[in-house]
C-alpha cells in the first residue's frame, strides 16, 4: 500500500477537499474551506519525494523531473479519485491533491437552478462554466453531464487533463479521453471530436485561441459543448474569450460567440455561516437575442443590466444571489461582500449594512 494512502484516509475521513504536501511544512488538508495540519512534524524533501514518486509510472517520473510540473489522476481503491498536481518551488518538490468523489452528485443533490438544468437539456450551443480554482466548476459540470446521461440517448465525449469524474453509461455512450495519454493535446482531441459522432462534448479547459475557435465551430455544427474558463463573472468571460484573439479577428469571434453561446454559469463557493460546509453562488447568463446583440456589437458593458433584467428566462446576477444567501442567514455579510461584483452597492443593502457595521466591515 502506498504510504500516501495514510494521508488520503485522513483527508476522506475529515471530509476534506485538498491535500497539500510541501517541504518544511506538515501535511495539510483543506476542510470546509480552511487549511488544517494533519500532524505537527514538517515534511522533509526525502519524505515528500518518496510519497510522490510511488504513485508515478516511469514515464510520469521522467516528465515531472524534466518539466518540473505534472497533472494526473489517481484512483484510490474504490473510495475516491484525486486530481494531482506535482510542482517544483523554491523549497523543492511539492504536491496538491484535489478530491474527486466516486459518486457523482446529481443536479438535485447540488440544488442547481432550473436555468442551469435547462442548459444541460439543450441540443446544441456553447455552455461555459467559469470561476476561480476550487469553485466547484468540475462538480457542477459533472452533475450536468449526469443529467444528460440519465435523461436521453446520445454520445458524450469528455476531453480532460486529467480525467476527473468517470461517468458510467446509462442512456448515453460515454467516451473519456485524457490529454497526454489518449491524445497529444486539447487541440488535437477537439480537432478529431467532430469525426467521433458526439452529441455532447466536454472540454476540460479552453486553452488558447485554437481550442476556443474549434469549440465555437463545433457548437455551430449542432453539438452541445461544455467548457470551463477561469473568470469570475459572465461579462468577464466574454471579454476573456474575445481578447484572446488579435484585434483583426475579434469581430469574427464575437459573431461566432453571439451565434453559438447558450449560456454562462459563473460560480463562486462561500463558507456557510454555521460552519457546516460551503455553498455555491451562481451568476447565470442566458444566450438570448439581446445578449447575442450585445456580444456581436462588443457592448459587454450592457451584459450586467441584461442579466439583472433577465429573471424571466432564468438569468441572475451574482450580487442578487449573494443578497439572498445573506438574507437567509446561509452566509455571512462579510463573506458575501468579498465575492460581490459591485461591493459599494452591496455594502449599502438594508440587510447587509447593519451587520457589516456591527462587525467593523465598513
Amino acid at each position: 500500500m502506498p504510504a500516501i494512502d495514510y494521508y488520503f484516509d485522513i483527508l476522506l475521513d475529515k471530509g476534506g477537499s485538498d491535500l497539500h504536501l510541501s517541504v518544511g511544512h506538515p501535511a495539510t488538508i483543506r476542510v470546509k474551506g480552511e487549511l488544517v495540519h494533519i500532524d505537527r512534524q514538517p515534511l522533509d524533501e526525502r519524505k515528500i519525494r518518496h510519497l510522490m514518486d510511488e504513485l508515478l509510472e516511469v514515464d510520469q517520473q521522467e516528465h515531472f523531473h524534466a518539466y518540473r510540473d505534472l497533472d494526473f489522476a489517481y484512483g484510490y481503491q474504490d473510495k475516491a479519485r484525486f486530481r494531482a498536481n506535482y510542482l517544483y518551488k523554491t523549497t523543492g518538490p511539492g504536491a496538491v491533491f484535489r478530491t474527486i468523489p466516486s459518486d457523482i452528485l446529481t443536479v438535485d443533490d447540488l440544488g442547481l437552478p432550473r436555468a442551469v438544468v435547462e442548459l444541460a437539456e439543450r441540443r446544441s450551443g456553447l455552455v461555459l462554466v467559469t470561476g476561480p480554482t476550487g469553485s466547484g466548476k468540475s462538480t457542477t459540470l459533472a452533475a450536468m453531464l449526469d443529467h444528460i446521461n440519465r435523461g436521453r440517448d446520445g454520445h458524450i465525449l469528455t476531453i480532460e487533463d486529467p480525467v476527473e469524474f468517470v461517468h458510467k453509461p446509462r442512456k448515453c455512450q460515454i467516451t473519456h479521453r485524457e490529454v497526454g495519454i489518449h491524445t497529444p493535446s486539447f487541440a488535437d482531441a477537439i480537432r478529431s471530436a467532430g469525426r467521433e459522432n458526439a452529441d455532447v462534448i466536454l472540454v476540460g479547459e479552453l486553452r488558447g485561441r485554437e481550442t476556443m475557435k474549434m469549440a465555437l465551430q463545433l457548437a455551430s455544427f449542432g453539438i452541445l459543448i461544455f467548457a470551463t474558463v477561469h473568470t469570475n463573472s459572465a461579462p468577464a468571460t466574454i471579454d476573456r474569450f474575445v481578447n484572446a484573439f488579435p484585434a483583426s479577428q475579434q469581430p469574427q469571434i464575437r459573431g461566432m460567440l453571439a451565434d453559438s453561446l447558450a449560456g454562462i454559469v459563473a460560480q463562486q463557493l462561500l463558507r456557510r455561516a454555521d460552519g457546516s460546509g460551503r455553498v455555491a453562488a451562481q451568476e447565470i447568463l442566458i444566450g438570448t437575442s439581446g445578449v447575442a446583440s450585445a456580444v456581436r456589437e462588443g457592448k459587454t458593458a450592457m451584459l450586467q443590466s441584461l442579466i439583472q433584467g433577465g429573471g424571466s428566462v432564468g438569468m441572475q446576477s451574482i450580487d442578487a444571489v449573494l443578497s439572498s444567501l445573506v438574507a437567509e442567514g446561509t452566509v455571512s455579510p462579510q463573506d458575501a461582500l468579498d465575492k460581490a461584483a459591485d461591493k459599494n452597492a452591496f455594502a449599502k443593502l438594508p440587510h447587509v449594512a447593519p451587520a457589516l457595521q456591527g462587525a467593523g466591515g465598513l
